[in-house]
């Protein structure tokens, strides 16, 4: 196993911290902010519809409190740290990408509603730099 190198463990300790706290945000989210969770991401992702609010709250709470946690522990790997935190990325980006009134009409830049959602792009880069740069043969 490699052992992450200095600027791989500050971009998973800032990239961790963050994913981290928001989790802890949501743990015990009311049903008023489960359902306007789970909203926005039907809005979207049209097969969660099946789920309940409050289900999709508390899973998607654990799930960021669980990637969060593997990207903030050294001991795991930097491709699968990276990895979950592609995946996660892409997901929240699919919502930027989706969701009318987030972009400019015929663009990729954001309107001031859409400029958080934007952000979450550092995060897809940060993960794949994770992944990509444990592939390479030093």
């Amino acid at each position: 196993m490699r052992h992450p190198k200095p600027h791989q463990l500050v971009l998973r300790a800032a990239t961790g911290a963050s994913i981290l706290n928001s989790g802890l945000d949501k743990r015990g989210a009311d049903e008023d902010t489960a359902m306007g969770l789970h909203g926005m991401a039907v809005g979207t992702y049209p097969f969660l519809d099946r789920v309940d609010p409050v289900t999709f709250a508390r899973l998607l709470s654990a799930g960021e409190i669980a990637l969060g946690t593997a990207l903030l522990l050294p001991l795991v790997p930097n491709r699968l740290a990276g990895a979950g935190l592609t995946a996660f990325a892409a997901g929240l980006l699919g919502m930027y990408l989706r969701t009318p009134g987030m972009h400019r009409p015929r663009s990729l830049a954001p309107t001031p509603d859409g400029v958080p959602l934007s952000k979450d792009l550092w995060l897809l880069g940060a993960g794949l730099s994770l992944v990509l740069e444990d592939c390479r043969k030093d």
